[in-house]
């Protein structure tokens, strides 16, 4: 007798997920930074709080650098996060992360959120590049680049 599990729906496509991930990598191939992106339909209480219980899920403080970011988005609570390790935060302070929120808002505002979480994420390797720039053949992808789907 053969058990099948149920596959849980996902919230994107396959076409919107390789759109992000592609985002991914090419904002990484610029920076040894480490850029993930994670998804929930629904967001108990504060987006912040919880992008920060998935940067420590995802191991995400443990870059060599302390420079990763994670991408936060509830899709249906139409809530976001950003959340920046130590290393990058020092060099960028507050006003990048407000600047990153605002631009990937006046996307979401016109219902393009791909897009929206895509501008971010490519922004945030510009600036990834300019502090932490790619080491070459040394540089390792520390963090998968695939988009992460939440409950």
């Amino acid at each position: 007798m053969a058990i099948f599990k149920r596959r849980k729906k996902r919230l994107l496509s396959e076409k919107h997920r390789r759109q992000i991930r592609e985002a991914i990598q090419q904002a990484e191939r610029q920076t040894s930074g480490e850029i993930r992106v994670v998804l929930e339909a629904l967001c108990q209480g504060d987006p912040y709080e919880r992008a920060l219980e998935h940067f420590a899920k995802l191991g995400m403080i443990h870059t060599r650098q302390r420079n990763g970011v994670l991408v936060y988005v509830a899709l249906k609570d139409r809530k976001f996060a950003l959340v920046g390790d130590e290393g990058i935060h020092r060099h960028v302070g507050d006003q990048f992360w407000q600047e990153v929120a605002e631009t990937m808002c006046s996307y979401f505002q016109k219902g393009q959120v791909i897009e929206g979480i895509r501008m971010g994420v490519l922004r945030i390797g510009e600036v990834l590049s300019r502090y932490f720039p790619s080491l070459g053949e040394a540089d390792l992808n520390e963090l998968p680049d695939e988009v992460v789907e939440g409950p």
